[in-house]
């Protein structure tokens, strides 16, 4: 007899370990209260027409997949998760940010690009310590920007632009240490740019072009030890001269202020050894040109439409890269050297455009034959009175070199209807005529150090490929058009070719995430002359994927399915013993009516407060932390376990949410017909189990054995 009590006590005290660590794996699992109802506030503030967040009403943001939630790994001191990525691009939302939006304290990207979403930034943004990214570019967002953004010591990017905000640049941004990118062009934004942002130690990316600031131009900015592009066109910089000492700016790729109205002479650029794009036109700069040497990275010159006199330089023949040299509109003078485009040995894919309509030019010196690919313009000079040179001073065309939409090569041979919408033949893929569904993304560089994209375009595919995992086949640029100095373009990944695939193929979701991951999270490097890049949308026609949609990773949901397989299992094999020790036990009940009938848990989660003890069972027991129930107050607990409280269900019985009379919230397993012991024996597996006591394992604090029915419960607070 004391062999089989023994056993039946190990049974129970197996099964009580197994629900635990399931219940303890459950309350992992769940997002900080905290900031369910910051999201909850995030959305009311949201107008969704096409019901994108209509997921946001069911279940745990963490556990349920929420759209454009990513939540951590792992719980933090508190034992809670917490939402990591809040990410809602191009989804056509409008309303306004709510400043809830503070509440999620361990986010590290906030993300609202390219809706229509309108109001203020809220400065309770800047309470968010661990933001990394801030991604609001693209919406109808207006008023000034909050000083307390500049309160985020962990910010690495900062993209505000294509808004409608006004009002200075706060001078706590020069703060922000970790800061890398502030794009912040396309604004309203006025003032002088505060000289304290040159104290930002890895600021690479200043983008305030197309904005209303005014004032000079900070000479500190040439201290700036990683500052890579620095635009600010369609400023109105007063006249100010462009100071001298930009010219020791050593790490500068890109330096462009179109029509800044800036004043006074051009500084020598010569010593920037890395040199990609300059532009300095629509300006009123003066005097002549400096003689040295351009890096021999440059593509780009612009300097025209100003009052520069004197002669067009020598030194900008044999540039290796040069692209564009453009020099009309100007005072230029005197003869020009035909070494700037002779001397230039360009492939099928390159053009060389020099632009020198319009000044005082009087002669060509050297050959005045142009080699292919090359394009000069002398209109409105004297050197056109000489009629011989018709190639040079012909009218002029529209050049739209830099506009096109690139052929599908690989499917000619290929008949239509074997490959129907949306499937498309792949136009780069080993085999022809191989029909897939590509994911289609919206991209565009940005500030590129480039004026012609057709010689980078293979370096691009093999670039970006590669940092997608993908072959360069995957990868297919569609089309790109020039948007003044950005460059956007309509990118088509297609699914790696299997031959043992046989009719069209399609990404799966895990690796379209997996793709959309990677561009919505900033973890592409772009090689220098590309500049920094931005995505626009995300389309995957065959899934109806208009936008990237981030939930818990596939470890923990892994974890929680395994959990609970187990868990049943052992539940299952528990009841199944136990039944059978029943019907070999020649043990006779007592009836008793209206009795707890279920073996209830409370997870424990630093609730300290104790429960009184409300009725005395038939057997005498006293345990410091375990009380007896009468079936009365459960059943007023559980609204008469009505099955809108019920949580689960074992082999042993029904798991029902429970609020006792002072308020706290226990979970109740009520034990189901064939389940039942004798009450000596339920006490002693109450005695036993209030012995455990591990942080790992949840506390029994309660019991009822009243008539046919007995419980277990303790502590719930996940749910």
């Amino acid at each position: 007899m004391y062999q089989s009590r023994a056993w039946t006590h190990g049974l129970f005290v197996f099964a009580w370990l197994c629900w635990s660590s399931l219940l303890i794996r459950a309350q992992d699992l769940i997002t900080d209260p905290l900031e369910v109802i910051a999201l909850q506030a995030v959305k009311r503030s949201l107008t969704d027409p096409e019901n994108h967040l209509n997921n946001w009403n069911r279940g745990d943001p963490c556990t349920s997949n929420w759209t454009g939630i990513v939540c951590f790994n792992r719980t933090f001191d508190d034992e809670y998760l917490h939402v990591q990525q809040l990410i809602l691009l191009d989804m056509n939302l409008s309303g306004s940010l709510s400043p809830e939006l503070g509440r999620l304290s361990h986010m590290t990207i906030l993300d609202f690009m390219w809706n229509n979403i309108s109001g203020s930034i809220p400065k309770e943004i800047g309470s968010i310590t661990s933001l990394e990214l801030l991604l609001l570019n693209g919406n109808n967002l207006t008023g000034s920007l909050p000083e307390e953004l500049g309160y985020l010591p962990n910010l690495n990017r900062m993209q505000i632009d294509e808004n409608r905000i006004s009002g200075s640049i706060p001078i706590s941004f020069s703060k922000l240490n970790k800061a890398k990118h502030f794009h912040m062009n396309n604004n309203s934004i006025s003032g002088q740019i505060p000289p304290e942002l040159s104290r930002l130690p890895r600021l690479v990316h200043l983008l305030l072009d197309n904005n209303n600031l005014s004032g000079h131009l900070p000479p500190e900015f040439s201290e700036m030890p990683s500052l890579t592009i620095l635009q600010l066109d369609n400023n109105h910089f007063d006249g100010t001269k462009i100071p001298a000492s930009y010219s020791n700016m050593s790490k500068l790729l890109k330096l462009s202020l179109r029509n800044c109205n800036l004043q006074g002479a051009i500084p020598d650029f010569s010593q920037i050894p890395n040199l990609y794009y300059l532009d300095l036109s629509s300006n009123q700069l003066n005097g002549s040109i400096p003689q040295g040497r351009f890096s021999e990275n440059i593509t780009t010159i612009y300097l025209s439409n100003n009052n520069i006199t004197g002669t067009v330089p020598a030194s900008f023949s044999g540039l290796p890269k040069i692209q564009r040299l453009s020099l009309s509109n100007n005072l230029l003078s005197g003869s020009i050297p035909s070494t700037i485009w002779q001397s230039r040995t360009l492939n099928k894919m390159e053009t060389l455009i020099v632009e020198l309509q319009n000044n005082k030019l009087s002669s060509i010196t050297g050959s005045t034959t142009l080699p292919l690919n090359v394009t000069v313009r002398l209109q409105g000079n004297p050197v056109c009175s000489n009629i011989s040179l018709v190639q040079f001073c012909g009218s002029e065309s529209k050049n739209n070199d830099n506009s096109q939409r690139l052929p599908n090569t690989n499917t000619s041979v290929c008949l239509p209807q074997t490959c129907p919408p949306p499937y498309e033949y792949s136009p780069t893929s080993p085999a022809p005529c191989f029909c897939a569904a590509p994911l289609l993304i919206g991209y565009r560089l940005k500030s590129p150090g480039f004026s012609d994209f057709h010689p980078y375009r293979d370096t691009f595919e093999k670039f970006l490929a590669p940092t997608l995992q993908l072959f360069n086949y995957q990868l297919h640029i569609d089309s790109f058009i020039c948007e003044g100095p950005r460059l956007r373009m309509y990118l088509k990944l297609f699914p790696v070719y299997d031959a043992n695939i046989k009719g069209p193929s399609s990404f799966n979701m895990s690796e379209i995430q997996r793709i959309t991951d990677t561009f919505a999270s900033w973890k592409i490097s772009n090689l220098d002359v590309f500049g920094p890049y931005e995505v626009l949308n995300f389309t995957h026609e065959y899934d109806n994927y208009p936008s990237p949609r981030f939930a818990l990773s596939k470890g923990a949901l892994v974890g929680i399915v395994l959990g609970t397989i187990a868990g049943a299992v052992t539940l299952s094999v528990l009841v199944s013993l136990l039944m059978l020790k029943v019907h070999t036990r020649n043990y006779t009940a007592v009836s008793r009516r209206h009795c707890c009938q279920s073996c209830a848990t409370i997870i424990t989660t630093g609730l300290t407060s104790k429960l009184q003890p409300v009725c005395a069972s038939n057997a005498s027991l006293k345990i410091d932390g375990v009380k007896a129930f009468t079936y009365g107050e459960l059943t007023m607990a559980t609204n008469n376990f009505n099955s809108s409280t019920q949580v689960g269900e074992g082999g042993y019985g029904k798991v029902y949410k429970g609020i006792l009379a002072d308020g706290t919230v226990v979970a109740i397993k009520r034990a189901q017909e064939g389940s039942l012991q004798g009450e000596k024996e339920f006490l002693t597996e109450i005695e036993l189990l209030s012995r455990l006591h591990h942080r790992n394992l949840v506390s029994l604090i309660g019991y009822c054995d009243e008539g046919f029915e007995q419980v277990f419960f303790s502590y719930l607070d996940y749910l």
